[in-house]
């Protein structure tokens, strides 16, 4: 969480802050069962005003063991070209550093943690080896433990403290840095996964430079859900967490055998694609009396085998949208090498797909056509008279015949029982 180019005015710390809290390791605030092992992934943003743009990915990756808390984090850039990669070990109950390794871009550093640091720092550049034996002036956080302690804090509205990071800068003979918790409220926040969460937002204050941080840590779990930092002139860092553990289809996608199985049989599916005249509207409760309505020439056919897991994939994209409460979970992204498609090659509709092999397969369209119907309309008024006057009326009506542009969405199974098999399909909206 250190900050970099930092432009932010920078106003006199309150006198108030140097009497709040301070929440270092063995602080009875921490309570580090919030800390789980696992694998997490986050995109960094750069954000000013509407405009988004992609700078990388963070992976984070927690292990325990042996009294200990590895936390590895590695930073891609958008293009791949290098990666950061540091590795910091803690005690698991009081988050005391014992080690700290880092491997970037342009440097190298080993730290060892006692009443003495030491370790070595490399210059990439210079091709310089540097030895080091520092003393902490106070016990303190390791920085990159920082995000994922936040989430181990007693949380409520009100709670503000004040945290002591070590960073080591090759340029400052500074390594502790004071950040204060200015602000603790509730938030809700929106996954555009697995929908709405109930959270706190916590704003923190880099007493330094006056940068301001702001973390969604989530009530129930602790989990991280985004990080903002402050970069000065209206930009932002925000880094989103992107839910790698949401995982609702259990089934697993097998991109190998579906590329087998729409290219190395020997089966043929050939077919019609067509409307009825009573698919769409019927308006004023009339019959439609047209006729079929072939698909164009030239629209696009897709097949693609049934498969595990596509039924729970449907089965669970159903049950979200009748509970209306999140997001429907999207397709696996190699889903893609499954799809086959073909194009109606006449004006009656026909199409063909071929290479296939044994299996179930859904094969699916969509086209407009004309649609016509048979209404009838008030054409007038007849009206009746006697030697007394009016004596009533009688409605005229006429027929007419008119045409709308409708909708054809057709979706339909077919299963291939042997290999050279040869299947003739309607696919057909009724």
């Amino acid at each position: 969480m250190k900050s970099y180019a930092l432009v932010l005015a920078a106003g006199l710390l309150p006198f108030v802050a140097l009497s709040q809290k301070i929440v270092a390791p063995g602080s009875p605030d921490i309570n580090t069962k919030y800390i789980k092992p696992e694998k997490s992934l986050y995109t960094v943003y750069y954000v000013k005003d509407t405009s988004w743009n992609k700078q990388g990915t963070i992976t984070y990756d927690i292990l325990a063991g042996d009294n200990q808390l590895s936390l590895t984090s590695s930073y891609t850039p958008k293009d791949k070209a290098w990666v950061t990669a540091r590795t910091s070990v803690v005690d698991a109950k009081t988050l005391r550093s014992i080690s700290y390794n880092s491997d970037g871009k342009e440097t190298k550093l080993n730290l060892n943690f006692g009443e003495m640091i030491t370790g070595n720092y490399y210059s990439k550049k210079t091709k310089k080896d540097k030895k080091l034996n520092l003393k902490a002036s106070e016990p303190f956080i390791d920085f990159n433990w920082t995000d994922h302690m936040i989430g181990t804090l007693p949380l409520d509205v009100g709670y503000k403290a004040r945290i002591p990071q070590f960073y080591y800068n090759d340029e400052s003979n500074v390594q502790v840095e004071y950040y204060t918790i200015k602000e603790v409220k509730s938030y809700s926040y929106g996954s555009p996964k697995t929908g709405k969460h109930d959270t706190w937002l916590v704003t923190l204050l880099e007493e330094n430079t006056g940068a301001i941080y702001n973390y969604v840590v989530d009530k129930k779990d602790r989990r991280l859900w985004q990080r903002e930092m402050s970069m000065g002139k209206g930009m932002w860092e925000i880094t989103l967490n992107e839910e790698l553990d949401y995982q609702p289809i259990k089934s697993l996608f097998n991109k190998e055998q579906a590329i087998q199985q729409i290219s190395k049989g020997n089966s043929v599916i050939i077919g019609t694609a067509y409307a009825r005249s009573s698919s769409g509207k019927r308006l004023g409760g009339l019959v439609n009396t047209a006729k079929k309505q072939y698909a164009p020439k030239g629209t696009e056919i897709t097949l693609f085998p049934s498969s595990p897991y596509y039924e729970e994939w449907v089965q669970v994209n159903n049950k979200i949208r009748k509970q209306k409460k999140m997001p429907e979970v999207p397709l696996n992204p190699d889903f893609g090498y499954a799809v086959k498609k073909a194009k109606v090659y006449d004006d009656e509709g026909h199409f063909e797909f071929a290479d296939l092999m044994p299996g179930t397969y859904i094969i699916m369209a969509s086209f407009d056509f004309s649609n016509s119907y048979n209404y009838s309309y008030v054409s007038g008024y007849t009206n009746y008279y006697n030697y007394w006057g009016y004596t009533g009326s009688t409605t005229n009506y006429g027929t007419a015949r008119s045409s709308y542009i409708d909708k054809a969405t057709i979706e339909k199974r077919i299963t291939i029982d042997k290999d050279g098999e040869k299947k003739e399909v309607n696919l057909k909206e009724m």
